[in-house]
């Protein structure tokens, strides 16, 4: 079956339902960034492959709302016949839909897919109109499509006090703590990931994400209810939770919701969908909109969590450095493609014996390719790597006790002086961020222009953010931190960095149908002495947790101040020192080759 007809079969059963159209989100129940085969309906209705994106369906429209990292990927895989291509943020679902219906117009959406601010801004906006946004009790989606998966059946594990460094009871008594202090009786957990750290478990149930698909109400007494279908619990699971910890089958948790009466329930408005507003609100529950007390809580690696990070980078490393050397020997003979390419990075990383997945889909990507920040090869875009070309690779690994994500570019031949240019700037930008101090209470947002600086200074930029949170053998993307100005993907985050945040450090630079670049490490935050500084103002600034070579060959020195060269130099001497005891023979003499300093 082709999209086009499952566009039309979409549009009959709207018809049937008595809708005018529908909004289609990636996103599932748990508004994850990452979604289980089953909750891909954008994919399946579009033949979208990214991760971020939001289609709307009316009879005689359909839009595709994708932001700047899938301004190429969205027209190569969704049909311009059936589909128009709107960039986010400059437009907005709400705003498209207001200028594009009509009145008495019915416009459904899946409670169950949405927030609830998403909802009532969107519900206003169409009743401006004269339309309503109604909500369907059962998605149409589901209807047409014949042989959606059914959810993932994997067990879950446990994720043992040694790597998580607290144990869950303790992390409940702390959520009852906050309870205390907001006057609540409960709280709604319903982020995948925040559940998995609060009850220190994890599952399989999205890909590279070692989640599970479970609910969870935290009691005022730390006691916690937790929803999840039981053919997923073993013994070792339900001794690891105990008594306190009571077990629901996943499909009980909407009625559960109707017995709060009376009273006052925290949930998350950007993590919580609709519906469980609604639910709680209708069963007489006084719903408290309140951030999850995890995401800040999960964000703060504690001293075993940094730990296991560092255990997990030196292996990646190892098995990065590796992969690069192999990749410049093999490269320039012919015969190596994106997926030859991915598939042996994925190799070196299996041989560590301790890979339990990868953190995301590897993006491998050559020439023109790599000009898609998020760009996803496939057996239909496999390309070979060329000589003159670049070849982009961000990947990460998750390990027990750790979660990783890198990205190197290494040129086929000889690179152009024009890409040694760009690499340089992007190399500027990624060292300023590297060696940021700053107070206390300063966002992502204040330090973003740092990493931009030195490609506006050529007239350049790049369309993403410069680095995200990371979990610890979790989401591979973590807030609440990131560095990002407002208007890029995403939003700024106006989330003050805390000494304990990982962070990503990716700056880039994209040239339509020639070649992408970005340099990607993560960093740790931590706090900075400064001889002769205030005494009462706490300073923070990054020590950095990746090591792998950053390739010399398409750095201009010139380029370089002394000061930039001099943390090159150090950062390679790290590398070198730390990677090299654990490479043999010509992987570890290549390596301290390529760490040799920079005059």
């Amino acid at each position: 079956m082709t999209h086009a007809p499952r566009l039309a079969a979409l549009r009959a059963e709207l018809a049937r339902s008595g809708l005018d159209g529908f909004v289609v989100p990636l996103t599932d129940e748990h508004m994850s960034e990452y979604v289980g085969a089953y909750a891909q309906r954008l994919g399946w209705l579009t033949g979208f492959g990214g991760s971020a994106g939001t289609a709307v369906v009316l009879a005689d429209a359909a839009a595709i709302f994708t932001d700047g990292r899938y301004t190429l990927q969205v027209r190569e895989q969704v049909s311009a016949d059936d589909w128009s291509y709107i960039p986010v943020p400059q437009e907005s679902v709400t705003g498209w839909l207001a200028a594009h219906i009509g009145e008495g117009q019915r416009i459904g959406y899946d409670p169950w897919l949405h927030t609830d601010p998403w909802v009532k801004a969107t519900a206003a906006a169409l009743a401006d109109r004269g339309a309503s946004l109604i909500p369907v009790v059962a998605n149409p989606i589901d209807a047409v499509w014949h042989d959606r998966p059914a959810p993932s059946p994997a067990p879950l594990t446990v994720h043992h006090d040694t790597h998580a460094g607290e144990g869950s009871a303790a992390k409940r008594a702390h959520i009852a703590d906050w309870l205390a202090g907001q006057k609540a009786d409960a709280v709604v957990l319903t982020a995948l990931d925040s559940i998995a750290w609060a009850l220190n478990i994890r599952g399989a149930d999205v890909a590279h994400t070692p989640v599970a698909l479970a609910y969870a109400i935290v009691q005022a007494d730390g006691t916690t209810d937790l929803f999840v279908a039981p053919d997923k619990l073993d013994d070792a699971v339900r001794q690891h939770l105990g008594n306190a910890v009571r077990l629901h089958d996943r499909a009980a948790f909407a009625d559960a919701l109707q017995g709060y009466a009376g009273k006052r329930v925290a949930a998350d408005p950007e993590r919580a969908v609709a519906a469980i507003f609604d639910s709680l609100a209708t069963g007489g529950a006084k719903v408290l909109p309140l951030r999850d007390p995890v995401v800040l809580a999960k964000a703060l690696k504690n001293p075993a969590e940094v730990a296991g990070h560092r255990a997990a980078s030196l292996r990646d490393g190892a098995a990065l450095s590796r992969f690069l050397r192999w990749v410049e020997a093999e490269a320039p003979r012919g015969g190596v493609t994106e997926l030859s390419a991915a598939a042996q990075l994925l190799a070196f990383r299996q041989e560590t014996g301790c890979l339990l997945d990868t953190s995301f889909d590897t993006i491998s990507a050559t020439g023109a390719h790599g000009a898609s920040p998020h760009y996803h090869v496939t057996e239909e875009s496999n390309a070979p790597l060329r000589l003159g070309e670049l070849f982009l690779i961000d990947s990460g690994g998750q390990y027990v006790d750790g979660t990783t994500d890198v990205t190197r570019v290494v040129p086929v031949g000889a690179p152009t002086a024009e890409m040694r240019d760009r690499f340089t700037r992007v190399l500027k930008g990624h060292i300023a961020i590297a060696t940021a101090i700053f107070p206390d209470g300063t966002s992502g947002a204040q330090i973003d222009g740092f990493a931009r600086r030195p490609l506006w200074e050529a007239g350049l930029d790049f369309g993403h953010g410069t680095g995200h949170g990371i979990g610890s053998y979790l989401s591979v993307h973590e807030g609440p931190q990131r560095i990002a100005a407002p208007n890029y993907p995403g939003g700024a985050s106006l989330e003050p960095l805390r000494a304990g945040m990982m962070l990503s450090n990716e700056p880039g630079y994209y040239k339509a149908g020639e070649y992408g670049i970005r340099i990607e490490n993560l960093l740790l935050t931590v706090p900075v002495t400064i001889p002769g500084g205030d005494p009462d103002r706490t300073m923070l600034g990054f020590e950095t947790l990746t090591f792998a070579p950053i390739e010399r060959d398409l750095i201009d020195p010139a380029l370089l101040t002394p000061a930039e060269r001099s943390w090159l130099n150090a950062y390679h001497a790290r590398v070198a020192a730390t990677i090299g005891p654990v490479l043999d023979g010509d992987d570890r003499a290549w390596l301290i080759s390529k760490c040799s300093a920079i005059g």
